[in-house]
């Protein structure tokens, strides 16, 4: 048994059965992430369309796919074609392209919303005040569909500090699935990668991202 098929069957032995475990495969070889595959991977997230483009012809649709990076417009279309979630939604402009897209492939793309959690002018993300404003403009939207929200958080070396956050875009995710918006379903709860699943899913995370506990340091 190789060591990322090791790793993936520890992993998923060592999380809840309810917690998605999707696996960043930026900057790892076709080889790597087909070894994930074969060990139990059913979600792989990609940061690039260009390396989803060189991947997915020899991958295909045995995995879901999650777009985890940031969307430039010129690309939404080919992103929509190639991927089952989008994970990172933070602008109106971009939810106009992702459901003029989805429209033209005839299927209805989930998106989460990607939440600046630590208020951090440069990153991506919504800020948390103005997200149920936001949710409710691109609720309008028919071929793209609300499934919940994402965040990062801000880079610690104490995870433990990244806690706080959490709590925050969790609380966020619950007031909105109380307000019952319509064509909104908050389902999904993405946070956490390799240094912090572990809190992040003490703080609700149903999906988490994780790499480099799965196929090591990138050389």
């Amino acid at each position: 048994m190789g060591i990322i098929s090791y790793n993936v069957k520890k992993f998923l032995k060592e999380i809840p059965s309810d917690i998605t475990l999707v696996v960043a495969v930026k900057g790892r070889t076709v080889e790597e992430v087909q070894e994930a595959i074969e060990s139990g991977i059913k979600y792989i997230g990609e940061n690039y369309l260009q390396e989803a483009e060189r991947k997915y012809p020899l991958i295909g649709k045995v995995v879901r796919w999650h777009f985890i990076g940031h969307i430039q417009k010129r690309k939404s279309k080919k992103i929509v074609e190639l991927f089952d979630m989008v994970e990172t939604l933070d602008s109106i402009e971009i939810a106009e392209e992702l459901d003029s897209a989805s429209l033209q492939f005839g299927k209805v793309t989930p998106v989460l919303v990607e939440i600046n959690s630590g208020r951090e002018p440069q990153k991506s993300g919504l800020m948390p005040e103005n997200v149920e404003s936001f949710i409710k403009k691109v609720s309008r939207f028919r071929n793209i569909k609300i499934r919940g929200l994402m965040t990062m958080g801000p880079l610690f070396g104490n995870t433990e500090k990244l806690r706080p956050y959490f709590i925050e875009t969790r609380k966020l995710f619950e007031d909105i699935k109380k307000k019952n918006i319509q064509n909104v379903e908050m389902e999904f709860l993405s946070m956490g990668m390799s240094s912090s699943y572990k809190v992040a899913i003490e703080e609700g995370a149903n999906i988490i991202r994780i790499g480099t506990l799965i196929f090591g340091p990138r050389s």
